[in-house]
């Protein structure tokens, strides 16, 4: 089925589709171990081996055509290119309008448990009459820093760097030119040719081969059993939600349950601007976030994965609590930059690991403790060990709550007391007392309680600003933030209040530009430690349609959604930030943030109920 947001045809010279566009241009497909980016035109400019986290073997993203990419195209320009996502699946269908006929490639990724294999399968199908097809392959391992040994082998190419290897499998000759790889074809009507990489540790056995036929048709079936019948019911938004879950869950890991931000590094919040990071870690905030989109939508296993992951990343002094880990629990992420690769449109520097692990970030004990409160309410069976870590972090916790700290938006400027870092403090405590009160827990429930009430007490007399009759960014500042909110979505104060009304009015009357949202008011006492410089926030736009939800202004939450919906590409994916001027995404891609924020405000406007998560 064609996504309905899709646009119409799309009409480009082949020197222009040659190389990296725009974030739009890009669709994912993946593994549940990585993903990669699929240019309309054929081209796979962005594939990191064997993890998200891994070096990338495709970093034309971030650089030149010899930083590595795959293209699978028609010879010459084609009249038009269109794109869809097969039904309910993770399968990419591109199809190319010709002069001499008409041919789709479909390109996907089988789901494997093996984290040291994997395969990406390209097939070529004509449709109408016939075309002459070329593929081109720069093969490039360590973010196009390495070029590999490559020698020919029966049925493709086989190429080496180290740790790790690469083989082509295609009935299509190849041909070695000048340090990459080229064959030309011609498909005739409904003649189908395969072209398979499979990747393994080098010094592991190669994996079989497999009919390209038989793992599409496998791979289709994961993807329609995952997504069952969880968005039944809900009209016109269906697609826009199995659209979402479906990005969501492509960004977890099946074996060690963690759940990174976003498939790219380095993504500029704009263009030529600094701020550009690795989002290919596991932030427990992020993670948190998406659960609880999972479960509201009826998908459950990835909460008992997601705290065997966090049992294992968090063990040992609370105190050492980090706010985002690897994807197998890694701690250290050494922030680096690479000067070889000159940026998606010249943004530098291009980093990898991310300084803000760091960070001391109070915000997210709270949405640690709405995840897994939700969850008991959803049946994760209980577990000693969870409880026992949880009851440490929230008595480590009452020791710090009132200290400054580096905010949701991960300031690189000094410390402060953010209202939303408050706020979270608050929610940590009552998901505490609720679960340990419902499930009759040891745990010192009337201090707690205490601790909680005194939080409360704090944020509304220092974080509330009685003159703008709103919530501000911190303690003593005059800057509004748009994470407040979110103040009535956790139930911190109840939608009607005055102070969340004159919030919401705040933020709508300060930080929403040209009808998208922006986080915070970005200039030098917003203390991001940054130059200014940055799009509208999808995740907060999503945010202010759930407090207009909230506030019971749900027809203008509906309008605020749909327009949010057509701000996807043709393929219903979010970066993470949009720049409504020039009309065009921004930040890392696709950003699970972004896709938590849409599922959260369609369930809330599908829900009888009027506003937020889940009644605890």
């Amino acid at each position: 089925m064609r996504n309905p947001a899709a646009a119409a045809p799309v009409h480009q010279p082949m020197d222009q589709l040659s190389r990296p566009g725009r974030i739009e241009d890009y669709g994912v497909i993946g593994n549940l171990h990585t993903a990669a980016l699929v240019n309309r035109n054929g081209c796979i400019d962005w594939l990191c081996l064997p993890r998200f986290d891994s070096g990338a073997v495709f970093a034309r993203l971030l650089g030149e055509a010899e930083n590595g990419y795959w293209q699978v195209a028609p010879v010459g320009e084609p009249k038009s290119i269109t794109r869809f996502y097969e039904e309910d699946t993770l399968v990419l269908v591109t199809r190319f309008e010709t002069s001499t006929g008409v041919v789709e490639l479909t390109d996907f990724m089988p789901i494997d448990t093996q984290p040291s294999h994997g395969r990406l399968v390209r097939i070529v199908e004509c449709v109408e009459g016939e075309v002459e097809m070329q593929t081109v392959l720069y093969l490039r391992f360590d973010y196009g820093s390495t070029i590999p040994w490559v020698r020919s082998v029966d049925e493709g190419i086989y190429a080496i760097s180290g740790p790790y290897s690469v083989r082509i499998r295609t009935p299509v000759p190849l041909e070695g030119k000048d340090m990459h790889t080229e064959g030309r074809f011609t498909v005739r009507k409904e003649q189908r040719i395969p072209l398979e990489m499979s990747w393994h540790m080098s010094y592991l056995e190669d994996m079989l081969p497999r009919s390209a036929d038989h793992l599409l048709g496998k791979t289709r079936r994961y993807w329609r059993r995952w997504v069952g019948t969880c968005a039944d019911g809900v009209g016109e938004m269906r697609e826009a939600v199995v659209r979402s879950l479906i990005t969501l869950k492509a960004l977890t890991n099946t074996l060690s349950g963690g759940i990174v931000a976003a498939v790219t590094t380095s993504l500029p919040e704009w263009p030529g601007s600094v701020r550009n990071w690795d989002y290919r870690y596991c932030w427990v905030r992020d993670a948190a976030f998406t659960l609880n989109a999972f479960m509201r939508w009826g998908h459950t296993q990835e909460i008992c994965d997601w705290r065997g992951w966090l049992l294992r990343a968090a063990a040992g002094q609370p105190a050492d609590l980090q706010i985002m880990y690897g994807i197998a629990g890694e701690r250290r992420l050494t922030e680096l930059e690479l000067p070889w690769l000159k940026g998606f449109r010249d943004s530098q520097p291009v980093r990898i690991g991310n300084a803000a692990s760091e960070q001391r970030q109070l915000d997210v004990y709270g949405e640690l403790a709405d995840a897994l409160s939700l969850g008991g309410q959803m049946g994760l069976p209980p577990s000693e060990d969870s409880w026992a870590m949880g009851k440490s972090i929230i008595q480590f916790l009452e020791t710090i709550w009132d200290q400054p700290d580096s905010g949701l938006w991960e300031m690189r400027g000094p410390p402060q007391h953010h209202t939303y870092s408050k706020d979270m403090a608050w929610l940590a405590f009552d998901r505490a007392v609720r679960t340990a009160t419902s499930r009759n827990l040891d745990a010192p429930v009337a201090r707690w309680t205490k601790v909680r009430d005194r939080i409360h007490a704090d944020v509304c007399e220092k974080g509330f600003d009685g003159t703008r009759n709103s919530f501000m960014q911190a303690y003593g500042s005059s800057k509004l933030d748009a994470s407040l909110l979110r103040i009535p979505l956790v139930g911190f104060l109840p939608g009607d209040d005055p102070r969340v009304i004159g919030t919401v009015d705040a933020v709508q009357k300060t930080l929403v530009k040209n009808g998208m949202v922006m986080r915070y008011e970005p200039d030098s006492e917003s203390g991001d430690g940054l130059p200014p410089g940055e799009g509208s926030f999808l995740a907060c736009t999503f945010w202010l349609a759930d407090a207009l939800i909230a506030t019971g202004r749900k027809p203008e939450a509906r309008v605020l959604f749909d327009q949010l919906l057509a701000v996807r590409n043709d393929l219903g994916l979010l970066a993470e930030e949009y720049d409504p001027i020039a009309k065009c995404q921004l930040g890392n891609f696709p950003q699970a943030f972004s896709h938590v924020g849409l599922l959260h405000t369609a369930r809330n406007l599908v829900d009888s109920a009027s506003m937020g998560p889940l009644p605890r």
